[in-house]
């Protein structure tokens, strides 16, 4: 649907004439004919925009535009004057009206130009809804983890986010660093401005240089045209630096003078650029390491680790396992339209002894694939892959009641034994009795004295 219209003037036929123009193109369109009537109608119609003439009785245009910039700013105006006062239009726009139009009027103009405001308009309220919704996805309320050293962690992340402080995230590999690194800057002031990344450690150092500092044209083959690098992209906002600790000691020192002075220059260009940009640089090395083994400089590693933030592996954090496993099945629930609602306890145990070199990244995608491939709405010992399996040998009997004697104790774990085997045969039980090296009607005497079904 297109958007609704309003048109503010004393001149009944011009009034009409736009008004038929805007009815024909499927706009929604109401009239007023001077400012007085043009606030009501705001007021029970909310327009996406409105055009007004300059002059009017009782409220004229200029005093309706004060109003509208004041209390109703999310309205493009757009201000209808004569030639004989072009300064009252550029006056109009420094109050707040988005574009004039002079009489006598083109209704090719004044259509072109509502197509322009309006879109643009649009894409204004789509950026205001991706961002409102980035915020609320990075909001700290949302970020999952219950133990006291993530919970520590998250309250030093809200601290800093209200800072303009340069940041130094560390961790392993799939901990979580860009979550962390969205989450400071969609809580900061700078949350209106760009947030850039680079992934330091898959470019080449030439590649690195222009992909940062930008470069001018003819600056090296390829270079066929002007480009600006990411630190401009960036200006008013934050750049994400991850993996910092893979650029070469050539380009440690370029972007030092960056964090130092604010200014560089495009590769093949002379020109001192300026910038205003907070860094969040992130690595899974031992930057103390590298400076005494040379490979990283001393005085850039001071320069960003003002703050430091270290993200804990997953298994330093166990009893938050659960907690993502639970988020990450109602999020590829919702992606696959699946419906998982149950894990087994076992499962469960598992997934939460096994160590997830790969953090948070592996346990995600763990669950993605459970979820894919489930056809019963329920996690089981037999959905999880060997690796998490193979952890079961250690916790196996941790649920067996010692109360009623080793009987039962054996039998108990015999039980668990047999489940087992039938999960990793596929409940196949020729197979699960040969591995068990047990004959086939003994085997079979014992699923029915356990109840194995």
């Amino acid at each position: 649907m297109k958007s609704k219209v309003l048109i503010v003037d004393d001149d009944l036929d011009a009034l009409e004439m736009m008004q038929d123009l805007f009815d024909s193109k499927g706009y929604q369109s109401s009239t007023a004919t001077n400012g007085v009537e043009a606030l009501t109608s705001i007021k029970n119609l909310e327009p996406d925009i409105v055009l007004s003439d300059i002059r009017m009785p009782e409220m004229d245009g200029m005093e309706l535009l004060r109003i509208l910039t004041k209390e109703y700013p999310h309205i493009p105006v757009i201000m209808i004057t004569a030639h004989g006062t072009i300064k009252t239009a550029v006056e109009a726009m420094k109050v707040g009206a988005k574009d004039y139009i002079l009489k006598p009027l083109s209704l090719d103009e004044i259509l072109a130009k509502v197509e322009r405001i309006t879109q643009l308009n649009t894409l204004i309220k789509e950026n205001e809804y991706l961002l409102n919704k980035l915020q609320q996805t990075y909001d700290f309320t949302n970020m999952i983890g219950k133990t006291d050293k993530i919970q520590e962690l998250f309250r030093l992340v809200k601290d800093v986010a209200a800072t303009n402080t340069t940041v130094l995230i560390g961790g392993e590999s799939g901990v979580g660093k860009e979550l962390i690194a969205n989450a400071i800057h969609y809580n900061s002031s700078r949350v209106k401005r760009p947030f850039v990344k680079v992934n330091c450690g898959v470019l080449a150092e030439s590649l690195l240089e222009s992909e940062l500092f930008g470069h001018v044209r003819g600056a090296f083959t390829g270079a066929i045209k002007d480009k600006i690098g990411r630190f401009e992209m960036a200006n008013g906002g934050t750049l994400f630096l991850d993996e910092i600790g893979d650029i070469s000691l050539n380009m440690q020192l370029k972007l030092l003078r960056v964090l130092q002075e604010g200014e560089f220059e495009r590769v093949g260009g002379t020109e001192t650029l300026k910038v205003d940009v907070r860094i969040i640089a992130a690595t899974n090395k031992d930057l103390r390491k590298a400076i005494d083994e040379g490979t990283f400089r001393q005085d850039l590693y001071y320069r960003l680790n003002v703050i430091p933030i270290i993200v804990p592996p997953l298994r330093e954090r166990r009893d938050d396992i659960k907690y993502l496993v639970n988020h990450f099945i109602d999020k590829f629930n919702r992606v696959y339209g699946k419906m998982i609602r149950e894990i087994d306890p076992r499962a469960m145990r598992l997934i939460e002894s096994y160590d997830y070199p790969g953090n948070i990244r592996e346990l995600e995608n763990l669950i993605e694939r459970i979820v894919v491939l489930d056809k019963k709405g329920k996690i089981t010992v037999a959905d999880l892959p060997d690796n998490v399996r193979g952890t079961e040998d250690e916790s196996i009997v941790e649920d067996v009641s010692f109360d009623n004697g080793l009987n039962s104790l054996v039998e108990d774990y015999e039980k668990k034994l047999i489940i087992k085997a039938l999960a990793e045969n596929n409940n196949n039980k020729f197979q699960t009795a040969k591995m068990l090296n047990m004959n086939r009607s003994t085997f079979m005497s014992k699923l029915k004295k356990y109840g194995i079904n």
